[in-house]
Parts: structure tokens; sequence; C-alpha cells
């Protein structure tokens, strides 16, 4: 069984809840507008594997270590994880091109601010995108996922809200 942490939409903010949740997971995922090479460093630290994309608004240091695509395999479960793809019924065009090639069992993407755990029947997946865990956006409440994956299957699959997203807010708390 493998402990996954998966967050995307930093934007260069990170808050010490990210490593409290994190802690004890074997590896961490991010997807995508991580906003700075820093933050990559604060998060590698965390576990003893990080995979991560580069989104829309990360600069040539994030792109010169991160790829526009993961696909890998983790405990006999399929992931292919990119910053911009949508959801089912709704992906982009670049990535509904990928799953329907790839036929991935999990599909994790960023971008959006919004928390969506959904099926897809259609091509056979479970699709992810955890939200936003920076303060830059319109989303409200900062979030990211926590789950497992043993024998290709997710297994306690936890959304984790990490505070409102404005400094304001936060320091009312």
């Amino acid at each position: 069984m493998t402990r996954i942490g998966l967050l995307s939409d930093t934007h260069g903010y990170f808050d010490e809840r990210i490593a409290y949740h994190l802690r004890e997971t074997d590896e961490i995922w991010h997807a995508g507008d991580f906003g700075s090479s820093e933050l990559i460093l604060q998060l590698t630290g965390l576990a003893p594997v990080f995979r991560g994309v580069y989104g829309n608004i990360d600069g040539t240091d994030v792109r010169c270590t991160e790829p526009l695509v993961q696909d890998f395999t983790v405990d006999g479960l399929r992931v292919v994880m990119t910053h911009i793809g949508g959801y089912p019924g709704h992906y982009a065009p670049a990535a509904r091109q990928l799953l329907t090639q790839a036929r991935p069992g999990l599909f994790v993407c960023g971008h959006s601010h919004i928390l969506r755990i959904m099926p897809d029947p259609k091509l056979g997946l479970l699709a992810l995108n955890p939200g936003a865990a920076g303060r830059h956006g319109f989303h409200r409440v900062r979030t990211l996922l926590r789950f497992s994956i043993d024998k290709g299957k997710v297994l306690d699959l936890r959304a984790i809200e990490l505070g409102p997203r404005t400094a304001s807010q936060d320091l009312a708390r």
C-alpha cells in the first residue's frame, strides 16, 4: 500500500498545515502551478517520493525540473497527471486525447481551483482535482487530498481543508 498526498495550485504559498497533513505519506504529488521552485524544495523534503507537473503560471525554473505530463504506475494503478485537464464529460482536448491513448485508472489534474472527485465510467477511470492549496484565485477554502493506492485501487480518499484562502481570514481563524 502506498499513501499519497495530492495538492495543486499553491502559487508560491506554503502553509505549514500542508506539512502536517502530508506527514507519513509515501509520495507527494503536485498537479501544477507551484509558483516557485522553492516550493518544490519544501515539498520534496516531506516524503520519500515526489512527483509534479508544471502549470500555466510556472516559469522556466519550474518547467526545467517538472514535466507537462506524468504517466506512471503505483501499486498496480496507472496514473496520468497534467495541470490543465478538465473533468469527465468536459476534458480539455489535449487531456482527452492523452486519456484515450493511455487508458489510466487514475487521472489527476489541477488548474480549476475546484476540488473534484469524479468517476468516469466511459473511460474507466477516477478523476481527481485537489482544488487549490494556495491563496491566489477565486476559491474560498484551500484544499488537498490524501489517499492510498493498494493493488490497483484508490482507498481511504479524504478531502482536507487547510483554511480560508485570504490572509485576513486566515489570521482571524
